[in-house]
């Protein structure tokens, strides 16, 4: 039976453990200039040497109006490259392997000075009115993930990830709620998700595994639910998406009604239809902090994989920690041996 240190592998990707890092901001780009520092470097790392298997560097994004700050990443010029490429290459020399989320931000870009997206609806009444992009700039936007996407791969990922999650652009085209254009982009609202996949896929190599984080449900006054999150992400899938990872909401204020559960485990479910309807790897998030829950989702054939977020920022060795817990076999950095019992070495 698999479990939380079972190796995965999904075409060229092999990893030693079934644990992710997931993508979470940092805002630490103390230049404001979108490049990788070192505290990306060290933060990154440890997470590697604590034993994960794969980590995903938060979300880096395709121009500078695209950040949801301007104290993220970004991906818009090749002088990003080489920071990014030390940094894979530290989670390479301690045994991971390394993902990056490419983004655009949309009508959520808080430092643009008019933010763009599907329509020109904001987010909440406290946030800016958003410009509506025109047919030429959609079109322009999937070049431009496109072009970050060469970056990443030159900069040596071992995957990719596009952010089609929790209200950035991707997920504002493929939501009713924020895209109520009448061009051929409102008129099929997967068709820029599928244009940005294609796009991405066409800079990839072919062995290389490319994966979508969505929001399964929308958690807000009259937001889509898991039969249409099922049906976007079959097109996705079949424009050339090779695993999802299955969060939730972010699409606008939480309604009274349908709000989101806050104990352990909550998303697993969305993770298991999704896998279930699609016949696609997945990976699980959200309050999965827990060693014992997060092995059980692997066993009980949930999910494929285990995103731990919370847990990493506190513990950046969650991994070590959840192998000694297990008592499951893992490799600990010989430096680290003796704080950690017999059974986990």
């Amino acid at each position: 039976m698999e479990h939380l240190f079972s190796p995965f592998t999904l075409k060229a990707l092999e990893l030693k453990n079934r644990i992710v890092m997931p993508p979470m901001c940092q805002y630490s780009v103390t230049n404001k200039d979108g490049i990788a520092t070192d505290w990306h470097y060290l933060h990154y790392v440890s997470r590697a040497v604590g034993g994960t298997g794969l980590v995903i560097v938060e979300m880096t994004d395709v121009e500078p109006d695209g950040r949801i700050s301007d104290y993220d990443l970004g991906l818009w010029s090749d002088e990003h490259i080489a920071p990014l490429a030390r940094i894979v290459d530290g989670i390479h020399q301690h045994g991971a392997k390394a993902a990056i989320q490419i983004a655009h931000a949309g009508r959520k870009a808080e430092d643009a000075e008019i933010p763009v997206a599907p329509s020109a609806i904001p987010f909440d009444h406290n946030s800016k009115t958003p410009r509506a992009l025109t047919t030429e700039e959609v079109q322009e936007m999937v070049e431009k993930f496109r072009l970050a996407v060469r970056r990443a791969v030159q900069a040596g990922f071992d995957a990719i990830e596009l952010h089609g999650a929790h209200g950035y652009l991707i997920h504002q085209f493929h939501s009713p709620l924020t895209n109520t254009r009448t061009d051929a982009y409102g008129q099929d609202l997967t068709k820029f998700g599928v244009e940005v996949i294609q796009a991405a896929k066409s800079e990839m190599p072919d062995d290389m595994p490319l994966i979508m984080r969505i929001s399964a449900r929308e958690y807000v006054e009259g937001g889509y639910g898991i039969e249409e999150s099922i049906a976007f992400s079959k097109a996705y899938q079949a424009a050339g998406v090779d695993m999802f990872h299955i969060s939730a909401g972010g699409e606008g204020p939480i309604a009274a009604e349908g709000r989101p559960g806050t104990h352990a485990a909550y998303q697993v479910p969305l993770a298991r239809q999704i896998k279930e309807a699609l016949g696609v790897p997945v990976i699980a998030v959200g309050r999965l902090d827990e060693p014992t829950l997060a092995n059980a989702v692997i066993g009980n054939e949930e999910a494929d994989l285990v995103a731990v977020g919370r847990g990493m920022l506190r513990n950046p060795y969650w991994a070590l920690e959840a192998a000694a817990v297990l008592q499951k076999d893992t490799s600990i950095p010989r430096q680290y041996l003796n704080g950690f019992p017999k059974q986990a070495r």
